[in-house]
C-alpha cells in the first residue's frame, strides 16, 4: 500500500511540473491568448516562416499578444529549401521576431509548396539544414528542431543519417494523445527528446491548434523556451 501511495504521489508531482502549450498557424489576438492562459496552457509556438518562402506576417502580433498574457512564446520555421537561401530565411525571421521569441524551431517535414520541397539528394538536404541552423546561431538565436522518425527517414534517407543536431533540443511529433516519451524512437542522433506534439489538428478557444507537452516545471520551461523581456 505504501508503494502504491508513493507511485500516486510521484505521478501527481510529475503532472504538476509538466507544462503544456499549443502551436498555431493562424493569427490570434489577445482574447484567444487570454483564453489559452485561462485554460491552463503555458506556451504558444506560432508559425514564423511559411513553407513557400516568406515570413508569416501574423506571427509578431500573435506572439506579442500572448506574451502580454504571460504565456511563453516561440516560433517555428517551415523552411523553403530552394527559392530562398538559408541565410536569408534565418535573417528575415530573426529580425522580425526575435523580440518576442525564445527559441526558433526548424520544422523538418515534407514541404508541399511548389519549388520549396526537400530535394532527392540526402546530402544536399542535410547541408541545407546545417546552413539554416548556423545562420540562426550567427544571429545569436536559440534553435531547436521539430521532426519525427518517419519524416527524418524520408528526408535524409535513414533515421540515423544527418546526426549533427543532437546538441539542440528536439520537439517531436507523435499523435497518440499521451503525455509521455515512452513512444519515442531515436533518430538523427537524438536519444532523448525535449518536447512532444501529442495531439494534432484540434480546436482550443475556437482556434485550430496542435497540443504539446514539456515534462518539466514552468520555471525550467522559461529557461528552455526563454522569452525576451
Amino acid at each position: 500500500m505504501i508503494k502504491i501511495l508513493f507511485l500516486i504521489q510521484a505521478f501527481l508531482l510529475i503532472s504538476t511540473l509538466a507544462v503544456t502549450g499549443v502551436d498555431i498557424s493562424q493569427g490570434v489576438g489577445s482574447s484567444t491568448c487570454s483564453c489559452l492562459a485561462n485554460q491552463g496552457y503555458q506556451f504558444v509556438i506560432a508559425r514564423g516562416y511559411k513553407s513557400y518562402g516568406a515570413l508569416d506576417t501574423n506571427a509578431y502580433g500573435s506572439l506579442s499578444s500572448c506574451k502580454a498574457q504571460g504565456l511563453i512564446t516561440d516560433a517555428y520555421h517551415f523552411p523553403c529549401v530552394n527559392k530562398v537561401s538559408a541565410t536569408q530565411q534565418a535573417n528575415d525571421s530573426y529580425n522580425a521576431l526575435h523580440s518576442v521569441v525564445g527559441t526558433f524551431w526548424i520544422d523538418v517535414e515534407s514541404n508541399p509548396s511548389s519549388g520549396c520541397g526537400w530535394t532527392s539528394n540526402i546530402n544536399t538536404n542535410c547541408q541545407f539544414l546545417k546552413d539554416l541552423v548556423n545562420a540562426y546561431k550567427a544571429k545569436g538565436a536559440l534553435v531547436g528542431i521539430y521532426g519525427s522518425y518517419y519524416q527524418w527517414e524520408s528526408i535524409f534517407g535513414a533515421a540515423g543519417n544527418c546526426p549533427y543536431f543532437s546538441n539542440l533540443p528536439l520537439w517531436y511529433a507523435h499523435y497518440d494523445n499521451s503525455q509521455t516519451f515512452s513512444d519515442f524512437r531515436s533518430f538523427g542522433g537524438w536519444t532523448k527528446p525535449a518536447m512532444k506534439q501529442y495531439v494534432g489538428d484540434t480546436t482550443v478557444c475556437s482556434t485550430g491548434v496542435d497540443l504539446n507537452w514539456y515534462p518539466n516545471s514552468q520555471s525550467e520551461a522559461k529557461s528552455f523556451l526563454p522569452i525576451s523581456e
